[in-house]
Formats: structure tokens, C-alpha cells, sequence
């Protein structure tokens, strides 16, 4: 049956969302099939996913490691990537699902959902703020998320594995009511650089 739900999920994948949410523990065979999934959020300090545990790492390597370190959500999130979202409690997790949902089309065929906003067609404040946020010199850092929050509807930012490769920064927002990815890099760490890890984060969400 665990063959079966991984060929469920690359059936599904591009097809609908799949979204997987870990309340406590998710071992052995389980544990591909989040992986597989488009979103994974996992709940700090509770949730665990790994394919061996403890014990058996211990009696084939020697090493001793806890159950939180081998697969716990900030091993998943800082780590590994796996995870997309690290929530405080079960009500937390929630709530990220149901505002993620919000940005995300039920299925391929449908466009995302379209958010009534008060579009303004004239410069405003915080348009004159992109003025002041880039800097004129090119070696002086700053903060990306300033620029993302100025161009989008309220400067609402729905920003996706926060904690992993920090020098690129992922996400959904809304600009005039749509939907809209946004994939920037972020100067105030390591420069921005595009390194290998910070590809992966991007081409993953992409």
C-alpha cells in the first residue's frame, strides 16, 4: 500500500496540490511519500520524519543521535529543505495550510483564486519607498523583503522555508488581486549569492 500512495502522488503531482501536514511522528515507508508532496509543514519540537530511527542508526553506525536531530521540523527546515513551514502548534499548522490554500488554484485547469483589492492607479507612498531601499552603491547591502512588500497588495508576503539558504528567498503574494511567485535574492546574506543550495531552493519552488 505504500507503493500504491507514492504512485497516487507522482499521478497527482502538477495536477492538484498536494499538501502534507506532520503532527508528530512519520517513520519508515511514510516518510517518501510527504517528501513527495508540493508543501510539507511540520510542527517544531513535535513533528518527526525520518525512514530509520535512532536505534537503528546506533546499532548499524555507533552514532547516537535523538530522534529531534535526526528528523525533527528545524533537521527538515535548516538542514534538509524538506520542509516548507515551521509552525509552533497543530493550530498553527493549520492556519499556514488554509492561507496557502488561498493563494493556490484547486487544479491545473483552474487559474488561482482572484482577491478583490482597491487598486490604486497613481504613485504611492509606498511606491516612492523603492526610492530609498535600494541603496545607490551596489556593495551595500539590502533588505529584499522591503522591495517584495512594497510591490505587493498590502504588503503581504507568504514566504516559504524562511530557514533554509536564507540568500534566497521564496514565495506567494498578490499584486491587483493575483496570485503572483516571487523568487528574489536576497542581498543582506552572502551578498545574494546564487550558490548551489540557494538554485536548488529556487528551482524547487519554481
Amino acid at each position: 500500500w505504500i507503493a500504491q500512495t507514492f504512485y497516487q502522488n507522482i499521478n497527482a503531482s502538477g495536477v492538484v496540490p498536494q499538501i502534507s501536514v506532520i503532527m508528530g511522528a512519520c517513520a519508515g515507508g511514510n516518510a517518501y511519500s510527504p517528501a513527495l508532496t508540493d508543501f510539507v509543514v511540520m510542527v517544531d519540537k513535535k513533528s518527526k520524519m525520518f525512514v530509520t530511527g535512532p536505534d537503528v542508526i546506533k546499532t548499524v553506525t555507533g552514532e547516537e543521535v535523538t530522534q529531534e536531530e535526526l528528523g525533527g521540523a528545524s533537521a527538515h527546515m535548516i538542514n534538509a529543505g524538506n520542509s516548507h513551514y515551521t509552525a509552533q502548534s497543530d493550530e498553527e499548522a493549520l492556519d499556514w495550510v488554509h492561507d496557502l490554500v488561498g493563494y493556490l488554484p484547486s487544479n491545473n485547469r483552474l487559474q488561482a483564486p482572484l482577491e478583490a483589492t482597491d487598486f490604486i492607479d497613481e504613485i504611492t507612498a509606498d511606491d516612492l519607498k523603492l526610492d530609498e531601499i535600494i541603496p545607490d552603491s551596489p556593495t551595500q547591502p539590502y533588505d529584499v523583503r522591503e522591495v517584495i512588500e512594497s510591490l505587493t497588495d498590502e504588503g503581504e508576503f507568504m514566504e516559504i522555508q524562511p530557514d533554509w539558504d536564507k540568500n534566497m528567498i521564496v514565495g506567494f503574494a498578490r499584486i491587483e488581486g493575483h496570485t503572483v511567485g516571487i523568487v528574489a535574492n536576497q542581498p543582506m546574506v552572502l551578498a545574494g549569492v546564487l550558490d548551489i543550495a540557494s538554485s536548488k531552493k529556487a528551482a524547487r519552488f519554481v
